[in-house]
């Protein structure tokens, strides 16, 4: 009996032992931009399948159940696969959680699956993928991301632009979500703003098609070697047409998203020559004038100067120093006082820079300032350029000479007889040297009896303090509505003026993100906001109220509004920063 007992046992183990369930992915890394396929494969016809979360992904299809059951020389064999199609919505390293199925009461799981998403990558269009094709359009559809760089070799600090485009043509855009901004290492950058998108006509590799520029920006290479542009990518959602029609005989438009992407763009930059490079170069790059102005040249006694060190012109306004003058030990010369009129387009940075410094003779007399250099290397004829500045000469009319103020240079001088007695005092100044005791005058006795009457008010300042800080709660409400009147005194300030409100409002909520979350305004798209700040433990409201709000500023430039709704805007972003600054932990 026993014999039969292990036998039966044996069986049933290997039964058990039979049972797999498991997840196969199509590929384990992909880009931004591409799908991936999952398969949850099991050979037993199990229950209560529990699929994963997905986190990190966008399930574009599924699950689709394919079942299959086959007799091979006597012996039966089963499966049954649960597929999904799944879209990444961000880089990095993501892992797909574990399934489960139910069989014969016990519960299997699939192993974790990890999966690499890196930057998008360019992709071939395919003209027998129906997704491509709109299911079976004209064939002549078109979705293209363009970045569109002015120049692929420069020199360091010179700038080149990039031109986001999206391209199309047969489809209809319905919308899109930036997935990954582009981003600028080694460079300085700025972006040109757009005020309203604008679709123009144009084409692409030979193709009639329309554009939209959705972004601009200006480059500064700041060091030579192969640069990278990182991609920008978009999922855009999209109306594609099909080769079904309706029963009006009018063609069946097909909804779906599509992600595109510029790709990374590499950019070679060039070092300056060294050949030429003058002594004390700093960097400029372009074509400049450089003037050095005194407010005046001739000074009495007490009267001071400024001396006006500017550079003018188009280039690296922003990315290099201007030279320091030097003047004489008896010309006093405090720091300078900078100054950038400044303006940014695609043609580069333009206006002038400034130092002025504020310079005090202390002694009468002519003093020179020696000429200044400036250097640059000039893009259009490739070679460095100086230009060099004229002596100012400095005439202080009175005061002391400078062999008046220094006994050192006056003991040198020759003394005539004559003037032998010239420094002596022939009168003499007596001071009394009796002094009334300081032991028990007024002042004496203020000093004993000071420290016990502000005993009373230490007492009630101490009682005061603690009673503050013991009211926690009206402590937070005061710090919150502090830190929110901060970020948003600049809106408060534009309140009669719409455009320019919303401009500071957006300015301010963007401020307190940056301020509390520790992010860059490259990282600040709607869906990445809405995880740190859940993330944070903040309450979902508050976050789609603030984000909301946010996009009500771009909206509400141009819209109609009244100083009601204005105000109202106002109101709503001081409480909404003091409800998160609470939350956020």
């Amino acid at each position: 009996m026993k014999r039969y007992l292990i036998l039966l046992l044996l069986t049933f183990q290997g039964l058990m032992a039979q049972v797999q369930f498991e997840a196969r992915v199509s590929k384990n890394t992909l880009g931004l931009n591409e799908r991936l396929r999952i398969d949850f494969i099991m050979n037993v016809d199990g229950d209560n399948f529990d699929q994963p979360a997905f986190e990190g992904f966008k399930l574009v299809a599924g699950p689709s159940q394919q079942i299959s059951q086959s007799w091979v020389n006597g012996r039966s064999s089963f499966q049954k696969i649960y597929s999904y199609i799944l879209q990444p919505e961000k880089k990095g390293t993501v892992i797909i959680k574990q399934a489960a199925i139910e069989y014969n009461g016990q519960v299997y799981k699939t192993s974790p699956i990890k999966v690499t998403v890196t930057n998008a990558v360019a992709q071939e269009r395919d003209p027998n993928d129906p997704r491509q094709q709109g299911g079976g359009g004209s064939g002549n559809e078109l979705l293209q991301l363009v970045a569109e760089v002015s120049k692929t070799t420069p020199y360091v600090n010179e700038p080149i632009t990039v031109v986001y485009k999206l391209y199309f043509n047969e489809i209809g855009v319905t919308g899109f979500r930036e997935i990954a901004k582009p981003k600028y290492n080694d460079f300085w950058n700025q972006n040109i703003d757009i005020t309203r998108l604008v679709m123009e006509e144009g084409s692409y590799q030979g193709q009639r098609c329309h554009y939209v520029i959705l972004k601009k920006a200006i480059l500064y290479p700041q060091k030579s070697g192969r640069l990278t542009i990182e991609p920008f990518s978009l999922d855009i959602g999209v109306q594609l047409p099909t080769n079904r029609r309706d029963m009006f005989g009018q063609m069946i438009i097909a909804e779906d998203n599509k992600v595109v992407t510029t790709g990374a763009r590499t950019i070679s930059v060039r070092p300056l020559p060294e050949s030429g490079k003058p002594e004390g170069f700093t960097g400029a790059v372009g074509n400049f004038s450089f003037k050095v102005t005194p407010s005046r040249t001739t000074l009495k006694s007490g009267e001071g100067l400024d001396l006006l060190v500017s550079a003018s012109g188009t280039g690296n306004m922003k990315l290099f120093t201007l030279p320091k003058p030097v003047v004489p030990n008896a010309l006093e010369m405090y720091d300078p006082v900078h100054d950038e009129k400044v303006t940014t387009s695609l043609s580069g940075m333009s206006g002038k820079i400034s130092d002025k410094y504020t310079i005090i003779p202390q002694y009468k007399g002519k003093y020179a300032i020696k000429p200044m250099t400036f250097s640059y290397f000039d893009l259009s004829t490739g070679s460095y350029k100086t230009i060099t500045s004229p002596e100012i000469m400095v005439d202080v009319l009175d005061g002391p000479t400078l062999a008046e103020a220094n006994p050192s240079t006056a003991a040198k001088n020759v003394i005539t007889k004559t003037e032998q007695f010239k420094y002596i005092k022939p009168k003499t100044t007596l001071a009394t040297i009796a002094k009334d005791d300081f032991y028990g005058s007024d002042l004496y006795y203020a000093l004993l009896f000071f420290p016990f009457a502000i005993i009373p008010i230490i007492i009630l300042v101490k009682k005061k303090k603690e009673a503050i800080d013991s009211d926690v709660t009206g402590n937070r409400i005061r710090m919150n509505n502090k830190l929110a009147k901060k970020y948003l005194s600049q809106a408060k300030k534009q309140l009669n003026n719409k455009e320019a409100f919303y401009i500071a409002l957006e300015k301010a909520m963007h401020n307190f993100l940056k301020a509390k979350l520790h992010i860059e305004t490259s990282e600040m798209s709607k869906d990445n906001i809405q995880e740190l700040l859940l993330s944070r433990n903040s309450n979902p409201e508050t976050v789609q109220n603030f984000i909301n709000l946010t996009e009500n500023c771009e909206i509400a430039r141009y819209a109609p509004a009244s100083s009601a709704s204005i105000q109202q805007d106002y109101d709503k972003a001081v409480l909404i920063i003091s409800e998160l600054e609470k939350q956020i932990v």
